[in-house]
């Protein structure tokens, strides 16, 4: 289901837009610019998975550090 942001079709028919072209290009807008749950929900796993790997990737480097200097 697309939603409509109503305030900008409001503020195209005020500037003078017709009709039709104002419903669609705030259709568009709202399909454009708004993140879904689902979206948001994948987004935080991917960023889950990102600090991970800075993790790992942060201990490699500390104990190869930790190698050069103590062993």
């Amino acid at each position: 289901m697309s939603m409509m942001i109503t305030e900008l079709y409001d503020a195209l028919r005020a500037a003078g837009a017709p009709e039709e072209k104002a419903h669609v290009a705030a259709r568009a807008m709202s399909e454009e610019s708004l993140a879904t749950k689902a979206d948001i929900a994948r987004l935080e796993r991917e960023l889950l998975v990102v600090k991970w790997m800075t993790g790992g990737i942060v201990a490699g480097v500390i104990s190869l550090l930790l190698r050069s200097f103590v062993g």
